[in-house]
């Protein structure tokens, strides 16, 4: 899959690029924004190296503010199965001054949008201990998946919720 070039009132969304990596990592270096997340030392320059070329190699998008151009963040599309029609979206972290406003809102509903061209279901893997992401999710709109899930990370079992959201409850949400 290609990867798009979005764009909203508060942000711009385009493919990751080598020459980022000073900016990102400038964006994901506070301890706070990965508090909760299976590698909670991703702040460090050698945890967040691993999570860059690996957003690199998968396609990863970064996240700019429009206003100041400044990279604040990142997600990416992955694990797309042409069987089932499904895409996720996930590894979206924002810098924390553009946590609780409309920046995350504005970032998911750009890729939902965009990614509901090609496929009927998103789903989101988002940690139990993940109080903002979950709530985030309802925000969005999306429903939690029955079932229990786990992720094995760095050898530890954590938990996590499968939310999801088909292409036809975001076309009719409001409605």
């Amino acid at each position: 899959m290609q990867l798009p070039v979005l764009v909203g009132p508060l942000t711009k969304l385009r493919p990751l690029r080598d020459d980022d990596w000073v900016a990102l990592h400038r964006a994901a270096s506070d301890p706070h924004i990965w508090a909760n997340h299976f590698e909670p030392d991703r702040y460090k320059e050698s945890a967040f190296r691993r999570f860059f070329d690996g957003a690199l190699v998968n396609g990863a998008l970064v996240i700019e503010d429009r206003a100041t151009k400044a990279v604040i963040g990142s997600s990416r599309y992955y694990d797309l199965s042409s069987d089932s029609s499904e895409v996720k979206i996930g590894y979206t972290f924002l810098a924390r001054p553009y946590w609780g406003g409309q920046y995350n809102s504005e970032v998911k509903h750009l890729m939902l949008e965009h990614i509901f061209d090609h496929v009927k279901t998103v789903t989101f893997d988002v940690a139990q201990s993940n109080r903002r992401s979950i709530s985030a999710m309802r925000r969005l709109g999306a429903q939690q998946r029955d079932g229990e899930f786990t992720k094995v990370w760095n050898g530890q079992t954590h938990p996590y919720y499968v939310f999801e959201i088909t292409r036809e409850d975001y076309e009719n949400r409001g409605a």
